[in-house]
């Protein structure tokens, strides 16, 4: 049963809202005179002392030490991010316009656009970037063909839309090879490219390995088991990543460098084993097609866990921010940015749903 949701007047939301940009700004403890010099909130010291109590009796702020003003909790934050900021429209232009710039989806591999877009998201939030590179299952035949290699001997090379290749090593169905004729052979390959091409295009690994393979007709027939081998060989080859993506991880040095809550050797070392180690744990959270907190409505197509959301204890000191990118109505990956608690939230949000969003074109 969800927790009863907790009312806010118009007071205390705008210093809660003050209190967590205080905080997020500075990495300081948050008291009243702070929010009277930094934000206009018309009211006296008192008032704000006031409003930052009750607040903490709500469990929204606490005081890391006595004599300390106050910081939000991951339940001051969670308020923060569903009722009190709107992410940043200049943020999500200013990354679209640099992933066209500075990205050439012309001529680089897609896992070289994805190395790029993790290191440019890294160095805009000052945060670690988590791309998955496409999932094989989700990947459909772009280009097959068939090479001879020696008088019975075939290579099989499928292209994927992601532009991956895979090849393996076909025998022929030729029993005389005192009658080969290798020119003729290599018009017959070509023939049979070309025709496999126009009925295979488009279709995944897993649905060509339940075609009917007699429909390719008669004149193909002495092909057809072998093709049918060597495409599950491939799709075999692959099966391995139909599960769980590849992982492309970007901006830990910048985490170190910026981020005071990653100065703890202890804290790094979990986050590094985590990121290098146990990835079969971090990737369910980054590639998930139904949001975290989608009941919440509040950014539909983004996923946001913050602190002791995130079920692996390494993280719930972090907030990590994901979105699922799209091959027409496929999801294939995902994009998430792992940063601490005190995250610019309206950056972060922005930064990781344009991402999401020009990716899914790109690669559409």
């Amino acid at each position: 049963m969800p927790p009863t949701p907790i009312k806010l007047n118009n007071r205390q939301q705008h210093v809660l809202w003050a209190t967590v940009r205080q905080y997020v700004a500075t990495a300081r403890p948050v008291g009243s005179e702070a929010l009277l010099e930094e934000f206009n909130l018309n009211v006296s010291s008192a008032t704000i002392r006031n409003a930052m109590g009750r607040l903490e009796k709500a469990g929204l702020l606490y005081q890391p030490h006595t004599s300390a003003g106050r910081i939000p909790s991951d339940s001051g934050y969670r308020i923060y991010v569903d009722q009190l900021l709107k992410p940043s429209d200049t943020m999500g232009r200013q990354v679209e316009q640099l992933l066209s710039a500075q990205l050439n989806w012309e001529d680089w591999s897609l896992e070289a656009l994805l190395r790029g877009a993790a290191q440019l998201l890294s160095q805009l939030s000052g945060y670690i970037t988590l791309i998955t590179l496409p999932r094989s299952k989700a990947s459909v035949l772009r280009h097959l063909q068939l090479v001879l290699m020696e008088p019975r001997q075939v290579m099989v090379i499928v292209v994927f839309d992601t532009y991956e290749t895979e090849s393996t090593l076909m025998d022929l169905p030729i029993l005389n090879e005192d009658s080969i004729d290798t020119e003729m052979l290599e018009r017959e390959l070509q023939i049979l490219s070309n025709f496999l091409n126009h009925h295979l295009r488009g279709r995944s690994l897993q649905e060509i390995n339940t075609l009917d393979w007699s429909e390719l007709g008669r004149e193909l027939e002495r092909y057809a088991n072998r093709l049918h081998d060597s495409l599950g060989e491939i799709r075999r080859r692959t099966q391995h990543q139909l599960g769980m993506p590849q992982l492309l991880v970007s901006g830990v040095a910048e985490v170190l460098r910026r981020q005071p809550e990653f100065a703890e050797l202890q804290q790094v070392q979990m986050i590094l084993q985590l990121l290098e180690e146990d990835q079969d744990q971090l990737l369910p959270l980054i590639f998930e097609e139904e949001p975290a907190d989608a009941d919440r409505g509040s950014y539909p197509n983004v996923s946001i866990r913050i602190g002791t959301e995130n079920p692996l204890e390494p993280m719930q000191t972090c907030t990590l921010v994901s979105a699922i990118y799209h091959r027409g109505d496929n999801a294939v990956g995902s994009i998430g940015i792992l940063g601490p608690t005190r995250m610019m939230y309206e950056d972060t949000i922005s930064l990781v749903e344009a991402t999401a969003h020009h990716l899914s074109e790109a690669i559409r």
